[in-house]
C-alpha cells in the first residue's frame, strides 16, 4: 500500500481544500497509486472481473474502424496487456502517472499525458472519479469550501468557492438546503473535455461511477477504499479516495471540446450491445458436453457480474464521438438514459 510514509513531507499541513489534499494523497511521491501492487490490490474494476469487458471495447474499436486504443488512469496496463493478448495488431498507449509496470509488453506504449490520436478508441474506466475535486457544503451564509485535516479526515468550513465552481454548481449541482454538499465536477469537465480535444478521430468512452442532475446525492457520495472495503475518506495516502462522477456535465464539456455525437447509457445496455449477452446453459448440456458446460457456467457468471444492477452494471457509459458517427451497432436497443445513471 501506499499510505505508509504519505504524511512525510507533509508535515504541519493541515486544512487543505479536498481538491489539494486527495491530489498529494493520491498522486504524490508517497501517494496511492504510487505503489508497487497498484489500484488492483485495493478494489475490482470491469477490466479485472472478466476478459469479456476488454473483448466488447475490441468489438467496439473494430466495429468504428479504429487502429489504437489508449487508456487514460491505466493503472497496471491490466486491460491493454489483455487487449494486446485478444488483437496483437492494434497500438496500445497507456496515459498512467505511476511508472511503468515490469514485465509490460515493449509494444505498448506508456505515456505520462496525453498527446494526439488518429483513428483511436480513448477508454477512460474509472478515471475521471479519481480526478480530484473540491466539496462544497451549503450554510446560512452560503456555499463555503470544505477543508479537510489530510492526517485525519476532520473538516471545517473554508472560503466562499471561486466563481467559476459557483457558475458550475449553479448550472449542475444546485445546493438546496443546508448541510446539502457537492463536488465541484469543473476539474473532471476539464479533464474530459482535454482527452475529447486529444483525439483527431475516433470515439472517446468514460465508465465511472455516475449521477445526473435530477438525482445527485443530497450528502455528495466522497469515500475511501482499502483492501477491498469502504472506509472513510482521510486524505493520507493509505486508501483510495473517490466521488461520483457528474457524467452530463461531462457530456456537455466534450461536446464544446469537438464530439459531434454523443451516448448516455448504463455498462449493462453498452455491454449488451456489444456482445457481452448470455444465460445460463442448460442442464443438459453438461451431461452431453461437461467441458463445454464448464465454459458457459464461467460466462455466464462473468456477463452477470459486468452487468449486475447494483453493482458494475448501473455504471455510467459516456461515449463521445469526434468527426465521424457513433457506430450502429453501440446504438442498438439503447435510449438515452442521461436522467436514469
Amino acid at each position: 500500500m501506499g499510505g505508509g510514509g504519505a504524511s512525510g513531507g507533509r508535515v504541519g499541513v493541515v486544512a487543505q481544500p479536498w481538491r489539494e489534499a486527495t491530489r498529494r494523497a493520491l498522486y504524490g511521491p508517497d501517494g496511492f497509486y504510487r505503489a508497487a501492487a497498484g489500484p488492483g490490490a485495493h478494489f475490482r474494476t470491469s477490466v479485472h472481473a472478466s476478459p469479456l469487458y476488454a473483448e466488447a471495447l475490441l468489438t467496439l474499436a473494430r466495429s468504428a474502424g479504429l487502429t489504437t486504443v489508449v487508456d487514460v488512469g491505466s493503472g497496471r496496463g491490466e486491460l491493454l496487456l489483455a487487449l494486446h493478448r485478444l488483437d496483437p495488431s492494434l497500438r496500445l498507449v497507456a496515459v498512467e502517472l505511476a511508472d511503468r509496470p515490469p514485465g509490460l509488453p515493449g509494444v505498448i506504449e506508456w505515456r505520462a499525458s496525453l498527446a494526439d490520436y488518429r483513428d483511436a478508441l480513448l477508454v477512460a474506466n474509472e478515471w475521471l472519479d479519481n480526478v480530484p475535486v473540491d466539496v462544497v457544503v451549503l450554510t446560512r451564509a452560503g456555499p463555503r469550501v470544505l477543508l479537510v485535516d489530510p492526517r485525519t479526515g476532520a473538516e471545517r468550513e473554508g472560503p466562499e468557492p471561486a466563481a467559476p465552481d459557483l457558475a458550475w454548481l449553479d448550472g449542475w449541482w444546485p445546493l438546496v438546503r443546508i448541510g446539502d454538499r457537492a463536488e465541484v465536477g469543473l476539474p473532471r469537465d476539464e479533464a474530459w473535455s482535454g482527452a475529447v480535444a486529444a483525439l483527431r478521430a475516433g470515439i472517446a468512452v468514460a465508465v465511472d461511477y455516475a449521477h445526473s442532475r435530477a438525482e445527485r446525492p443530497a450528502a455528495g457520495s466522497l469515500t475511501g477504499y482499502r483492501a477491498g472495503r469502504q472506509v472513510p475518506p482521510v486524505p493520507d495516502g493509505s486508501c483510495d479516495l473517490t466521488s461520483h462522477v457528474a457524467l452530463d456535465a461531462c457530456a456537455a464539456a466534450g461536446e464544446r471540446a469537438g464530439a459531434t455525437s454523443t451516448l448516455l447509457t448504463t455498462q449493462r445496455r453498452a455491454l449488451g450491445a456489444l456482445g457481452v449477452a448470455g444465460d445460463l446453459p442448460g442442464r443438459a448440456l453438461s451431461r452431453e458436453r461437461p467441458g463445454a458446460y464448464l465454459a458457459a457456467l464461467a460466462r455466464a457468471g462473468q456477463v452477470a457480474e459486468l452487468r449486475a444492477r447494483g453493482g458494475l452494471g448501473d455504471f455510467g457509459w459516456l461515449v463521445q464521438a469526434v468527426g465521424a458517427d457513433l457506430p450502429p451497432l453501440l446504438l442498438a436497443d439503447q435510449r438515452d438514459e442521461l436522467g436514469q445513471l
